[in-house]
C-alpha cells in the first residue's frame, strides 16, 4: 500500500470571472508575472514549456484545456522526480477562487514544506492582484 503524503490547500479570491483567470493562469508565458516566488522566465522547447527557475530549467505540461477550470500541471525539475500539483479556478458568485494543492514529497523536511506554502500563497495573492487591476 502506498503511504500516503502530507497535504496543504491554499487558495484565494479573486473578483475577476473564472474564465478570465483560468485563461491567465494556463499560459506558462504568464507564469514569470504571478508565479515570482520560483518563475524567471518562460519558453516553448520542443514542443514543451520550460520555466526558468533559480534552480534551473523546470518542465511543465498542463491538463488539457477545458471548460472546467482544471489548471492540474505536472513539472519536471532539472533534478528530481515529477511532481504533480492539482490546481483549479472555481466559479464563487461573480468571481472565483483558485485553490493549489501542495504535497509533502518524501525526504522534503517540515521546514521546507512550510517554506513551499509560502511561496505557493504569496504567488496566488500576485494572481489576485493582477486579476484585479
Amino acid at each position: 500500500m502506498t503511504k500516503l503524503m502530507h497535504s496543504q490547500t491554499l487558495q484565494v479570491r479573486i473578483e475577476n470571472s473564472p474564465q478570465t483567470v483560468y485563461e491567465y493562469a494556463v499560459n506558462p508565458e504568464n507564469f514569470p508575472e504571478w508565479t515570482t516566488s520560483f518563475s524567471l522566465s518562460a519558453r516553448q522547447s520542443g514542443g514543451e514549456w520550460l520555466v526558468e527557475t533559480p534552480d534551473g530549467p523546470m518542465g511543465i505540461a498542463f491538463a488539457a484545456r477545458n471548460e472546467w477550470g482544471v489548471l492540474d500541471h505536472h513539472v519536471r525539475p532539472a533534478s528530481g522526480p515529477e511532481l504533480y500539483n492539482p490546481m483549479r479556478v472555481i466559479p464563487n458568485g461573480e468571481g472565483c477562487e483558485v485553490h493549489f494543492t501542495l504535497f509533502q514529497h518524501s525526504g522534503m523536511s517540515d521546514g521546507k514544506f512550510a517554506e513551499d506554502a509560502g511561496m505557493v500563497q504569496r504567488d496566488l495573492e500576485t494572481l489576485k492582484r493582477r486579476m484585479e487591476k
